[in-house]
């Protein structure tokens, strides 16, 4: 059997090194709450407001380290609220996706693209990948048991030696699933 951990991704933000200096400062930097999943990944003690035209999130996390641009990661039901329409993107695929207000304790930031709402994805360490048989950018199912058990479809997986083995999901997908971060999903092809 196929196994991988369930990480559940709640709405959270990616800064550029520039929108972090107008959003906190000049020579701010982000400081680690606590590590994630993937290697060097952390929460940080930082936070933000994203601003809609229906609506606003306040103390949206941060993300870090600092990424070379700015994104924005929800799920459809947030995305109703603040009256948005993202679209399902792999991250880093953010051309022509949705815009954003981000409000911090120093500036505001009005980005033009950058929110998607995340594909459900793998994260593969290679040798995980070559264990199962994975090779980067293919599509799987996945079975997720209990109560309220669930096949996702087209989870994306992302193979890197840098990467810890683990399956990105977010909020709506776990609730439908009543699914929590250290769960277990099998592969089912």
């Amino acid at each position: 059997m196929r196994t991988v951990p369930v990480g559940v991704s709640a709405r959270h933000i990616h800064l550029s090194p520039e929108h972090l200096a107008v959003l906190f400062g000049e020579g701010a930097s982000l400081t680690e709450l606590k590590p994630l999943s993937q290697p060097g990944q952390f929460a940080a003690n930082e936070t933000v407001e994203v601003i809609g035209p229906k609506g606003s999130f306040p103390k949206v996390r941060i993300l870090g380290p600092v990424r070379r641009r700015t994104q924005l990661e929800v799920s459809r039901t947030d995305a109703f609220a603040i009256g948005i329409n993202p679209p399902v993107r792999e991250s880093g695929d953010i051309a022509e996706s949705a815009g954003i207000v981000i409000k911090g304790p120093a500036g505001e930031v009005k980005i033009e693209e950058g929110v998607i709402v995340a594909a459900r994805h793998i994260h593969f360490h290679t040798s995980d990948a070559e264990q199962y048989g994975i090779v980067d950018k293919q599509r799987l199912s996945v079975r997720l048991s209990g109560e309220r058990g669930l096949v996702l479809d087209q989870v994306i997986a992302r193979v890197s030696p840098e990467f810890a083995l683990d399956l990105h999901i977010d909020t709506d997908e776990a609730n439908a699933a009543g699914a929590k971060t250290g769960d277990q999903v099998e592969i089912i092809g």
